[in-house]
């Protein structure tokens, strides 16, 4: 049984003026969220600026919202790091703390060969009992879990589950959809190609879109499930100057500009991450307002 199906928010989180977590409004974003249909709560991942919080933040950020969210939905731990004893501690104590699941990204900067990913992932997965989610994101990482590698580390671990793809090579998610023949399910990682990935097989995404279009994007995943694929179609379409207007700087550099223009008041990002540039942000406004997310 899948974790989810639908649509998974990849969560902001919001920072006072002063930069510290406020907790305060991330609980209402989890409200807003669960209110308008998302499927699930992935916290503590790339968009909620998980490589500026410390650990102890990392950890109470993630024990926080398990508490927000109260089974409502699932809640999935981005507990992921390029050290595979970190990647352990932050795990155990997401498991201890209630979370459903844990999204594992490869390791970054000093990375690893597809013998040290098996490893990586067979450590961590021993160290728990959650399901966890491979999360392949070569762009960010400079690592690229191989297809033939992702179905190793599933079939040596029961409780590796599933991957979320932001590969941006349909050919290597068809070959790896083929290879695990059903014991990895399949998230989409890029909002731009959720439909492709449906018709392979896939379950859902798990969405920086979300965010400010929660339920247009569980909408689109959806209708796909349920087979009106005009409709899935649609809203994919409709949605692609808001998406790419949502990556034209780094993530989470536009969503949390665009949570702040539609009167959330997420608050700054921490540094190295900084404000978008002015012609850049006149196209985010453009492309929330023609969505009549922004007035």
């Amino acid at each position: 049984m899948a974790i989810f199906e639908g649509a998974g928010v990849a969560i902001v989180t919001p920072f006072t003026e002063n930069g510290e977590v406020n907790y305060e409004k991330l609980g209402e974003l989890i409200d807003f969220q669960i209110e308008h249909k998302t499927d699930a709560i992935i916290i503590c991942g790339t968009t909620g600026e998980s490589a500026t919080l410390s650990m102890e933040e990392h950890k109470d950020v993630i024990r926080y919202c398990v508490k927000r969210v109260a089974g409502r939905v699932p809640v999935i731990a981005g507990t992921g790091s390029n050290c595979t004893a970190t990647a352990i501690e932050l795990s155990v104590e997401a498991e201890k703390d209630g979370a459903d699941a844990l999204l594992i990204v490869t390791p970054y900067y000093n990375k690893a060969s597809q013998k040290g990913l098996i490893e990586h992932y067979t450590m961590i997965a021993e160290s728990v009992k959650l399901p966890i989610i491979m999360y392949n994101v070569p762009s960010r990482t400079g690592c690229n879990i191989m297809p033939e590698t992702a179905v190793a580390i599933a079939k040596k671990n029961p409780n590796v589950v599933a991957i979320k793809d932001a590969v941006g090579n349909l050919s290597q998610t068809a070959m790896m959809a083929y290879l695990a023949d059903g014991c990895l399910d399949l998230y989409s990682g890029n909002d731009d190609e959720v439909l492709p990935l449906l018709s392979l097989g896939g379950k859902g995404v798990i969405s920086v879109l979300s965010n400010v279009a929660p339920e247009e994007t569980h909408d689109m995943v959806m209708s796909y499930l349920e087979g009106d694929l005009e409709k899935a179609r649609e809203l994919q379409l409709k949605m692609i100057p808001l998406i790419k207007a949502l990556f034209c700087e780094v993530n989470p550099i536009p969503v949390k500009t665009a949570l702040n223009l539609m009167g959330y008041e997420v608050g700054p990002l921490r540094r190295p991450l900084c404000e978008m540039l002015p012609e850049n942000q006149e196209k985010l406004e453009k492309a929330l307002r023609d969505l009549g997310l922004l007035k």
